[in-house]
């Protein structure tokens, strides 16, 4: 029974670290260039992002990001704090969630076109989220599990049935 019950917690660890392991902590500088839709993209059509960046709170950069100077440090500061939590998904490419969230940010803030992307560049891996507060990505809104981590519970399930049967 000890030796059962060790696997399982075994098991466990494998996919709890595995999920960790797939998310991000850096904002890609490719999701910072977004470049609308030119040319022909009929066969380059992105998924559907699935965070609600329309039901986002975005006082946090229109309080501190303020034109008509925008200064690059608070900028760059709320720019951090308001994106990070979202990092997984405005990083995935496949998607349209970062051209989903600059356009709710330019609606909401007003800002000229391309400020956090030209004004917010960290190194060659894009923006680091690692210090950034974390605890505000809950604000009302309902994120999809990933592919990555749908994978995982997926693989766990299977593992978990094969040990049962």
């Amino acid at each position: 029974m000890a030796r059962k019950f060790n696997s399982w917690f075994y098991l466990i660890c494998f996919f709890f670290l595995a999920g960790l392991a797939t998310s991000s902590s850096f904002i890609s500088n490719d999701a910072l260039d977004v470049h609308g839709g030119s040319g022909r993209t009929l066969l380059q059509m992105k998924k559907t992002c699935n965070v609600s960046f329309e039901n986002l709170d975005y006082s946090v950069l229109t309080d501190k990001c303020k034109g008509p100077q925008y200064p690059a440090k608070s900028c760059c500061d709320a720019f951090k704090e308001f994106a990070c939590p979202f990092s997984d998904a405005i990083n995935d490419l496949e998607t349209d969630c970062a051209s989903t969230m600059f356009s709710y940010i330019n609606l909401y803030g007003k800002y000229p076109p391309g400020l956090f992307a030209n004004e917010c560049r960290e190194d060659k891996n894009g923006l680091d989220c690692q210090n950034v507060d974390q605890s505000k990505k809950s604000r009302g809104v309902q994120i999809a599990a990933t592919q990555s981590s749908l994978l995982t519970l997926t693989a766990g399930l299977i593992v978990l049935l094969l040990q049962l049967f």
